[in-house]
């Protein structure tokens, strides 16, 4: 993409996918160091020139989470002091959102505190994918396109030879996103009931639909320490279900999550490259890239035309 008013910066956290993108775009990424000084405070230098230019900074809030968190407040800040024209802030994994309401006295609503950091900060629009909340691009008060890997993990699912399969939620509250994988796939739908009676202790789990001598796909948007992912697996396998695959957006993979999966009955976690993987993955992961879902919405949004079509 021959276009000289486009800038692509990439700041620390995913530099293996920001460099896909660029590559998408046909464009090199841009001069810009992101270091630290003595102490451990975010030095950020510019070198080259943004003043009236569409640029576009590629930033995952992913462990470190603090630290990339403030890598993209600070070269928001860096840009906008350098006269960029429009600075769109390209985050694939947006951090901090699960706690996204107040479901208990006394706790912040983070995803909203970081949606105003990042618009104080100097973006002027926003693109990320599958966020934890469909009601988070309301805390922004600047233009955000949501974007899903859906389509990228749909193809990998289309191409094996899956029986009679069903598309499993492991909770309630993923059942939109599961409804939308079994939709697209024609294939069943099932949802996990969870009866929670603390953060570790489960009261009761009860089966909404039939996973029986079915081959059974869990999808949901981020893995984090894969507890309930594991409990789900345990479960579906328990209820009579064949094959048993995962398909996640974001792979966080803290505490014992690689161990978890190392050890669970799945065939493969298909995963995306929103988050770069963490060292001793093992090989029932699957990696498939989002860069060009995320370097299209780039394409369109320079060129002021619909990425619509890209929301499925």
């Amino acid at each position: 993409m021959q276009n000289f008013d486009l800038l692509l910066f990439a700041g620390n956290s995913n530099l293996q996918l920001a460099g896909k993108i660029a590559d998408y775009l046909g464009v090199k990424l841009g001069n810009m160091e992101v270091g630290r000084f003595s102490e451990g405070e975010v030095q950020v230098k510019i070198n080259e020139n943004v003043r009236g230019r569409d640029v576009f900074v590629v930033q995952s809030t992913c462990p470190p989470v603090n630290d990339n968190l403030v890598e993209l407040l600070i070269m928001i800040d860096a840009m906008a002091r350098a006269s960029a024209d429009r600075i769109t802030a390209v985050i694939p994994y947006f951090g901090y959102a699960r706690q996204d309401r107040k479901d208990q006295p006394r706790v912040p609503i983070t995803a909203k505190l970081v949606a105003n950091l990042i618009t104080a900060a100097g973006a002027n629009r926003v693109i990320t994918v599958d966020l934890h909340a469909g009601q988070i691009q309301g805390f922004f008060d600047i233009p955000l396109d949501h974007l899903f890997a859906a389509p990228v993990l749909l193809d990998y699912f289309k191409k094996i030879k899956l029986h009679n399969p069903v598309i499993v939620s492991p909770d309630v509250g993923g059942i939109k996103r599961a409804r939308a994988f079994a939709k697209r796939l024609n294939a069943d739908l099932a949802v996990v009931d969870k009866r929670r009676v603390s953060g570790e202790e489960i009261e009761a789990m009860n089966l909404i639909g039939d996973v029986a001598d079915k081959d059974v796909i869990i999808v949901d948007d981020v893995v984090a320490t894969a507890g309930s992912l594991s409990e789900a697996i345990f479960f579906v396998r328990k209820q009579g279900a064949r094959k048993i695959y995962a398909g996640i957006t974001h792979p966080v993979l803290s505490g014992k999550a690689k161990q978890r999966v190392a050890e669970s009955e799945l065939e493969k976690m298909v995963i995306t490259d929103t988050i770069p993987l963490p060292d001793g993955v093992n090989d029932k992961l699957v990696v498939l890239s989002v860069a060009g879902i995320l370097g299209e919405a780039i394409k369109r949004i320079h060129l002021n035309e619909s990425v619509s079509s890209l929301f499925v």
